[in-house]
């Protein structure tokens, strides 16, 4: 073999791998529908598609976690059989999780050597793996210690760890499976670079991701699935964010989102030097202070667990507090619990929202009334008053587009995008004076995002209070009027949405703060 076939950590390269005519079916699914797909040395392919269009399923038969009904595999033109994960690996091909399969006491290199062999039978051989970190290193621009233990790394350094564990184990062709969602900017921008090099130097790579602006800045090619067949494969500079949207979503979507002024209030929430701890006796809030104005939605910032959730939690009343105070509308609410928070008008849009935010075994119509049913008019004295909570279904399963087979079909069985709306439908139609929308469109595609984008806003517009919290920065830039910036628990910084920079958000979302 010769040298130009050769990466630079002297593997060889991945020449072409093409997937012909995948099929792979589920009960009452058909995920993938005659899928062709194919990726080449060097390149970066974009696969695109909303939730439930069969991204996932592709790559996982591609890693050897499904097997496909029909279709074939080819490597470097010759047929492959891959039953398992080791097959995958076996071929050059690796994945990237978005989230990090690392043992958190553990070095990096005993992370990297976890599962291999030793050279040296049972005797660990880490001068071995750390020497070829090193290399690694060297080679990609990784920038890592294969000392350092995973725990005091930087989620960013994660990230690089992972791509070291895929490149140790002979990855030519890199499966990266939304790589950026815990990232900040600066982070992205910097693994962005990494990537480019690694295709430069010929490995070929898959990149999975929601966000269309990652995709026009990295990828060569463009393919889109939607309802498991693909749409089209397009070189990345010939096609158009819109254009890519209605390939994804079958019709038109809108980008922009219209704020227009905010007409601001009194204050309906208050937080006075709030702290609050973890079980483990830990600080996750420290001094909080802050405040929400009627007609304003105000965005919080962070890279995950940085606080975000405990402070949505503390708001409503599910996490204790070790100091400060909370104020509804004025008034101390420190003390009350979660439904007598609710009573004085505030609403909860949980991020867990399979865990927090529905019954999944409940029907639609069940969770449209989760926490009310108790309350005329859909109760009468003991008993459920059946035709208003079948009335008020209909009613915001048409206002609120949720697409349901009906309104007796167990919630589990709806999209995420779906579910998501059952759950925003049920908070805002008890006409909430101040709401926590917890990372509302995560997880959801693009078409659910747009609407529930415009229900944020137009009820920002009917003076709703708004705290909205995201680590989707476009998200938040978009719909904000000013942006809390969360690290370690604390705030780093608040900024008006229009005079501050993504460069900004970005060093306080490090831990930077604002002078």
């Amino acid at each position: 073999m010769t040298k130009d076939n050769l990466l630079p950590s002297g593997l060889p390269r991945i020449e072409s791998l093409e997937m012909r005519g995948i099929v792979k079916k589920f009960p009452g699914v058909l995920a993938n529908d005659h899928v062709n797909f194919d990726v080449r040395t060097g390149e970066i392919h974009a696969l695109l598609g909303e939730n439930g269009a069969g991204k996932s399923t592709l790559m996982k038969i591609l890693y050897g976690l499904y097997q496909p009904e029909e279709g074939q595999i080819l490597l470097n033109g010759q047929p492959i059989q891959i039953n398992s994960p080791a097959d995958s690996i076996n071929h050059g091909i690796g994945m990237i999780h978005q989230h990090f399969m690392l043992v958190n006491n553990l070095t990096v290199a005993e992370n990297v050597a976890l599962g291999l062999e030793s050279s040296r039978g049972i005797r660990l051989d880490l001068d071995v793996v750390t020497a070829r970190i090193n290399e690694l290193a060297r080679n990609y621009g990784l920038d890592i210690d294969p000392q350092a233990t995973i725990s005091d790394l930087a989620v960013g350094q994660r990230q690089r760890v992972e791509i070291v564990k895929a490149l140790y184990r002979g990855a030519a062709l890199l499966v990266l499976d939304e790589p950026t969602a815990v990232l900040t900017p600066q982070e992205v921008d910097e693994l962005f670079v990494i990537f480019k090099q690694m295709a430069q130097d010929g490995h070929a790579l898959i990149f999975i991701s929601h966000k269309l602006h990652e995709i026009f800045a990295l990828t060569d090619r463009v393919t889109v699935l939607r309802d498991g067949k693909v749409v089209g494969t397009r070189p990345t500079a010939e096609v158009t964010k819109a254009e890519l949207a209605q390939m994804m979503v079958g019709r038109a979507v809108s980008f922009e989102r219209d704020r227009g002024l905010a007409n601001l209030g009194e204050v309906r929430l208050e937080l006075e030097k709030v702290n609050a701890n973890n079980e483990q006796g830990q600080s996750v809030l420290r001094d909080i202070n802050l405040q929400v104005y009627s007609g304003e939605i105000v965005g919080v910032a962070g890279v995950s667990g940085n606080g975000q959730k405990p402070l949505a939690e503390v708001i409503m009343g599910l996490h204790p507090i070790t100091s400060g105070q909370v104020s509804l509308d004025g008034k101390p609410a420190t003390q009350l619990p979660p439904s007598q928070r609710i009573e004085t008008g505030l609403s909860y849009i949980p991020e867990e929202r399979m865990h927090d935010g529905v019954v999944k075994d409940f029907s639609v119509a069940e969770n449209l009334v989760l926490q009310d049913h108790i309350w005329p008019p859909f109760s009468r004295g003991l008993f459920l008053v059946l035709k208003a909570i079948i009335e008020h279904a209909k009613k915001l399963i048409e206002n609120f587009d949720i697409r349901t087979p009906s309104r007796e079909t167990p919630v589990k069985s709806l999209s995420g995008g779906n579910i998501q709306k059952v759950v925003m439908a049920r908070e805002l139609s008890r006409k909430p004076r101040m709401l926590i929308a917890a990372q509302p469109t995560r997880g959801v595609d693009i078409g659910a995002t747009e609407y529930i984008h415009s229900q944020l806003l137009q009820q920002r517009t009917e003076g709703l209070a708004t705290l909205l919290i995201s680590e989707d920065l476009d998200e938040i830039r978009n719909l904000s009027d000013r942006i809390v910036v969360m690290f370690g628990g604390e705030i780093m910084g608040i900024v008006d949405n229009e005079q501050t920079t993504v460069a900004e958000l970005g060093l306080m979302m490090a831990g930077e703060k604002r002078k």
